[in-house]
């Protein structure tokens, strides 16, 4: 049964949000970039990492942190070239979007993203096929 003698009318505090480990944020099994992908691998690979913030409770201050961990071959490569010179504690600062930012120049040239748009402005369906037609858009 309920309790209908609500004595309590003070305001609720709302729960505070629980800083996630990196133990947690690799628990849901980010996926890994070698940025040997591509453009189409970079942006899979930016919205899996999203999903896996969501999902840990992952804060601002530590989604590059977190998500340079998942970095392997030339892109571990590229982000240690990008930190030495300034310092690991200065890199871990910038924000997931100026990150962002960078991994986009580095492996977005205009050239590739041009094949890509021209690849998706001549995509026809062949026959009834939709659902490849809809997966490889």
């Amino acid at each position: 049964m309920a309790n209908t003698d609500n004595t309590n009318t003070g305001p609720r505090e709302a729960p505070v949000a629980r800083k996630c480990s990196y133990k947690e944020f690799m628990s849901c099994q980010p996926l890994n970039f070698k940025g040997m992908e591509g453009a189409a691998g970079l942006i899979c690979w930016f919205e899996q990492t999203e999903l896996v913030f969501l999902c840990s409770n992952c804060t601002e201050d530590c989604k590059v942190k977190f998500s340079t961990g998942t970095l392997t071959e030339e892109d571990l490569s590229w982000w240690n070239s990008f930190a030495q010179p300034i310092g690991i504690e200065k890199a871990y600062k910038i924000t997931w979007s100026e990150f962002k930012t960078l991994l986009i120049k580095k492996y977005c040239p205009r050239t590739e993203v041009k094949k890509m748009e021209d690849e998706f402005y001549n995509l026809t369906v062949k026959g009834h096929d939709l659902k490849t037609y809809v997966r490889r858009f």
